[in-house]
């Protein structure tokens, strides 16, 4: 598979310039290029003030700047992307311009180096006409602000290869992007139900239904969105909105102009919103009728999206979620909603505008894949696939890892299970809503239940007799670390951070995290980790034995493509004079001990002792104590069941998990 280090960006605007400090960031040789100087420096520029404003609210330092900033080169001669295996178009969206570019291209650069456009309007095998070897040419259509949005859309078009394919997959991966792959139709997924939606937006205001503040304070609720859809209009440009929408006319007269968006557009000026949206008092039958027609228009067309394969349910609701920061996504609206709302919703579509029925109203239609299992030769690979919420572990997320975990175990030509997770986590736990939610409800048996399944998942990977090999590729806390400790061999991707962070919610690790780890690195180290709840790096973790070895993102998908070995599982580390300092210093002390500041500091400074002390005191006395019994007597994870009545029954439970990321003072009880 070709690999990609030099990218090539063509155009220096918004989009562009967005796109280059992404891929600039994620360590890739950047070359920015436009048709004259000054707008590749006013690019350049955009992306330093940008950068600088990310050192002002300290995500980045100085350092991280010079060197993002290195890794970006500007021109304004196309010959000088004849080094770039990658070249990316991103000028604005006329066909002819850019069917010209790609002539041009395909003279200078080599046969080989992959061209793709961020079209968001024109067909990708239309474009690729322009191309010579088409073969290499795609779709990546990336999303406003693109050195923010982790969403892009992969376009292969008719004669675009596997090849090309899965090499852009793997870029995306690389350039911190979460890709979902749609086909070659007009909007492809995204656009395809989210510009109809503004476009409905402006009916109901044609209409009389409600002014645009009001529009956007119901939508806001509905769609679990921070900006409705005329605030957002006016945020990125009302011509946008209606030349996106006029490029689906193609598809019927539901998606015509509407008469209004027109006008605005031509007018140059923004939507008048009178006061802030969320402020704004609603009459009860206006809304019923914004939210019937805004929930049909989104209905109707995802259930065409559906009816044409233009994308996978899984991909259609990722794409809402992720691209456009909708809480709630079209398929988790059909899901709630059900078979006979959709269907009523959408049939007043239908009838409205003299359309066809969709056939995709079904609830068989609408099942979200999280967990994924892909099998190539004697190797499985289980992909955790619930990015848009960090991979976080639920009920319907364990029953389907079950159920691809089985199913890669019984098969006889598999003997390599690997584990990893898309987007930027490997799992970060278990989904907080669920115990929230039942401990309000009082319904902790529900919990135990939960807890206990996935014990019985965890316990199978553990123990099967094919090799597991855990793929860290990002955050692992609670829950995801301790699915990594089933495995029998642990990798890791350099970026990626572990941590126990139970004791500082409340609670406890209850799937195997108190039993598992310690096998690994020991009782002293183990204790560290649950009673501090510190984030340790990837280096750390390798140092300590917590993963067997670090491997950077070549390897990790040379490694999962079968061309390269798993590196083999390490006997015990010697632990320098720090880890050892630590270790000693938690066997030696107890809890009881060090929450009375009574502690034995051993080979440790008494400074650093006294501070570990003073983050341990922060955590949940109860849970601790529980954590502490739980390694000590070492019975195995089973014995973890066995207290999640009592620590969940605990005031402190409900007061730490509903103050995830807030400092909060545990009572005790």
């Amino acid at each position: 598979m070709k690999k990609i280090k030099t990218v090539g960006v063509v155009g220096a605007g918004t989009m562009g310039s967005a796109l280059a400090q992404k891929l600039a960031q994620e360590g890739f040789n950047v070359i920015l290029a436009d048709r004259e100087m000054r707008f590749v420096d006013k690019g350049l520029n955009g992306i330093k003030e940008t950068l600088n404003q990310g050192v002002e609210r300290r995500l980045f330092t100085p350092e991280q700047v010079s060197y993002f900033m290195s890794n970006i080169k500007g021109t304004a001669t196309l010959n000088d992307l004849s080094v770039c295996d990658l070249i990316i178009e991103a000028i604005f969206e006329d066909f002819n311009a850019k069917q010209d570019l790609f002539k041009s291209l395909s003279d200078i650069i080599p046969a080989e180096t992959i061209i793709a456009t961020n079209t968001s309007s024109f067909s990708v095998s239309e474009l690729a006409k322009a191309v010579t070897k088409p073969e290499r040419f795609i779709g990546m259509h990336y999303f406003y602000h693109a050195a923010k949005n982790r969403l892009v859309e992969i376009i292969p078009g008719e004669k675009t290869t596997d090849e090309t394919y899965k090499a852009m997959k793997v870029f995306s991966v690389q350039s911190g992007k979460d890709a979902i792959t749609t086909k070659d139709s007009y909007g492809f997924a995204v656009n395809r139900f989210f510009v109809p939606w503004l476009n409905e937006a402006v009916r109901l205001l044609e209409d009389d239904v409600a002014k645009p503040d009001v529009i956007d304070n119901v939508c806001m609720k509905l769609f679990g969105i921070g900006m409705g859809p005329f605030a957002l209009m006016n945020a990125t440009g009302v011509p946008i909105a209606y030349h996106a929408q006029k490029t689906l006319e193609v598809f019927g007269d539901f998606y015509k102009v509407a008469g209004l968006l027109k006008e605005q557009a031509e007018s140059g000026k923004n939507w008048e919103i009178e006061e802030p949206a969320e402020h704004q008092e609603v009459n009860a039958d206006a809304e019923d009728v914004i939210r019937k027609r805004m929930l049909g228009a989104v209905f109707f067309v995802c259930s065409q999206i559906l009816d044409e394969k233009v994308c996978s349910a899984t991909d259609l609701n990722r794409g809402a979620r992720i691209g456009l920061r909708w809480r709630k996504g079209p398929v988790d609206l059909m899901q709630r909603s059900g078979e006979d709302e959709v269907t009523k919703l959408v049939k007043m579509v239908v009838e409205k505008y003299n359309a066809e029925m969709p056939s995709s109203i079904n609830k068989n239609k609408w099942e979200i894949e999280y967990v994924q299992l892909e099998k190539a030769g004697s190797r499985a690979i289980i992909s955790m696939a619930r990015p848009e919420d960090m991979n976080a572990l639920n009920e319907i997320v364990m029953k389907q890892l079950t159920e691809k975990f089985d199913d890669a175990e019984s098969d006889d030509s598999i003997d390599t299970i690997f584990i990893t997770g898309l987007g930027k986590a490997f799992v970060a736990g278990a989904d907080i809503k669920f115990f929230i939610r039942n401990i309000k409800q009082n319904d902790i048996p529900k919990i135990e239940a939960f807890t206990k399944f996935g014990q019985n998942v965890y316990k199978r990977i553990d123990e099967s007799k094919k090799k597991v090999v855990a793929v860290i590729n990002g955050l692992a806390l609670g829950g995801g670390l301790e699915l990594a400790l089933c495995a029998d061999v642990i990798l890791s991707v350099p970026k990626a951070v572990m941590a126990f962070p139970e004791t500082g919610i409340g609670i406890y690790p209850g799937l195997g995290g108190t039993q598992r780890t310690q096998k690994r690195i020991g009782k002293g180290l183990t204790k560290y980790l649950i009673y501090t709840g510190k984030m340790i790096n990837a280096k750390a973790a390798e140092q300590i034995g917590l993963v067997d070895a670090v491997i950077d993102l070549d390897e990790m998908f040379e490694i999962l493509e079968g061309n390269k070995e798993v590196p083999v599982k390490k006997e015990e580390r010697v632990l320098d004079s720090k880890w050892s300092a630590i270790k000693k210093f938690f066997e030696s002390n107890t809890v009881t001990q060090i929450m009375n500041d009574d502690v034995s500091a051993g080979q440790m400074p008494e400074e650093e002792a006294a501070k570990l002390c003073k983050t341990i005191k922060r955590k949940a006395p109860l849970a601790l104590k529980v954590a502490e019994k739980l390694i000590d007597e070492a019975k195995g994870p089973e014995s973890e069941l066995d207290h999640l009545a009592e620590i969940f029954s605990t005031s402190d439970a409900l007061l730490g998990l509903s103050s995830i990321g807030k400092r909060v003072e545990f009572l005790g009880k």
